[in-house]
């Protein structure tokens, strides 16, 4: 393995090589684990590392974040910790344990264990091997399952028969990877996996972890060809009974999918879309308000991504309608549309296919959506206002008039200023 570690960017390969030397001075063996040892033989760039501790974990965890000077959380249930360092990248480090199930779907009870333990305990075969970073020993490559050859042979094998029975969320990580890499299912994995959703076992899973999966499925870079994978295996019943992915549900994906791809060709330098917030919208956008208001108590979303998901259901046919009138002001597309997030936008241009609906995003986007004044506050104190609440009432009338093309240097805007103070006076 000391072939492909040597592959990695170099500021990878010195963080792993610190992990050693730290483990070599505080006597604790380290390996790395899962995710990233599956990436690294397919090729496939992972630039979080996963690290199991053959000692106290979040001891080690606290010593290499100091050492590089880098944020840390501990999660100390689970006896592990996340080191953050900058550029979005992470170190997930774990003490090797032992878990048992108290009950099938529930969180699993630790304690601590050695190498074997630790991946005896996770969900496929192809995320149960490690590398050691080890003096000793560094890049041995330790494979107790045979998730080598499931690799190369492109299939997703759990490790034990009660895998699904256990922890149902592996129901969905198992169609997630399948998908995200085009494998396919070891027959009796598909065989338990279908077990367990006939004795609907996804339903006895706390709602936040199913949330927090699905929300996995729907960033992956096909969330399309996830989730008809999800209708052909198991149903939508783990979010609502309501739920299909009908022929109209799947054309609106679609289309999502087409807009969100115009969007970040367009605008590469906005504001990142919450993209799957976007597909999750449209996907239960068959459900009337009532059940969706279910399904975030339920998911327990955080407040500003419900706020987006019933903006858009709430939308009304007056709204829709006045967009797409023949003849309207640009300020009055601005008014319209200003206070909604990128999101619902994206999900109204996708949903109502009318040239003059399209034609108003996309100017509000181009044009309007980040069009800024000249004058500034500071101005409007030399012309002798007073600051106070009609500052804003000024500078939104203003805004108007720019948009609607009737202002359109720092002189005008000034002139403008002064005939409405005049009629204020």
């Amino acid at each position: 393995m000391k072939e492909y570690l040597k592959r990695l960017p170099k500021d990878l390969q010195d963080l792993i090589s610190l992990a050693g030397d730290l483990a070599y001075s505080n006597n604790m063996p380290v390996y790395l684990v899962g995710g990233f040892v599956r990436d690294l033989i397919l090729g496939v760039k992972n630039l979080d590392l996963d690290i199991v501790v053959e000692g106290d974990g979040i001891k080690f965890a606290e010593v290499l974040s100091q050492k590089l000077n880098a944020g840390l959380i501990r999660h100390r249930r689970f006896r592990t910790a996340t080191v953050i360092l900058k550029r979005h990248l992470k170190v997930d480090i774990a003490t090797a344990r032992r878990e048992y199930y108290p009950q099938p779907a529930h969180l699993p009870e630790v304690t601590s264990g050695v190498l074997k333990d630790d991946l005896m305990r996770r969900d496929f075969t192809i995320n149960a091997m490690a590398i050691s970073i080890n003096r000793q020993d560094f890049g041995r490559f330790i494979d107790c399952f045979g998730g080598e050859e499931d690799l190369a042979d492109k299939k997703i094998r759990v490790l034990h028969n009660l895998s699904f029975i256990d922890d149902p969320t592996r129901i969905l990580r198992a169609i997630r990877f399948k998908q995200r890499y085009n494998f396919k299912f070891e027959p009796k994995t598909l065989k338990l996996l279908r077990q367990a959703n006939r004795l609907k076992m996804l339903e006895m899973v706390q709602p936040q972890r199913l949330r927090d999966e699905l929300i996995l499925i729907l960033k992956e870079e096909r969330p399309l060809k996830q989730l008809i994978r999800i209708k052909e295996l198991i149903g939508f019943d783990f979010i609502n009974s309501g739920l299909s992915l009908s022929k109209n549900t799947l054309a609106f994906l679609k289309s999502i999918e087409s807009q969100i791809s115009w969007f970040k060709r367009k605008y590469p330098k906005r504001r990142q879309l919450d993209i799957w917030l976007i597909y999750f919208i449209g996907l239960i956008d068959q459900l009337n308000i009532n059940n969706i208001k279910l399904i975030c108590k339920k998911f327990v979303f955080r407040r500003g991504e419900e706020k987006r998901i019933l903006a858009y259901k709430k939308l009304k046919p007056k709204f829709i309608k006045e967009l797409n009138r023949d003849k309207i002001k640009p300020s009055k597309v601005f008014s319209l549309l200003e206070s909604l997030s990128y999101e619902v936008i994206i999900l109204i241009k996708a949903k109502f296919k009318n040239a003059n609906l399209k034609k108003r995003i996309e100017d509000f986007f181009e044009v309007y959506n980040g069009m800024r004044l000249y004058i500034s506050g500071a101005d409007l104190h030399k012309l002798g206002l007073t600051p106070g609440p009609y500052y804003q009432k000024i500078f939104h009338r203003v805004l108007n008039a720019k948009l609607d093309g009737l202002v359109k240097t720092k002189k005008g805007e000034l002139e403008l200023i002064k005939k409405i103070t005049t009629r204020l006076k």
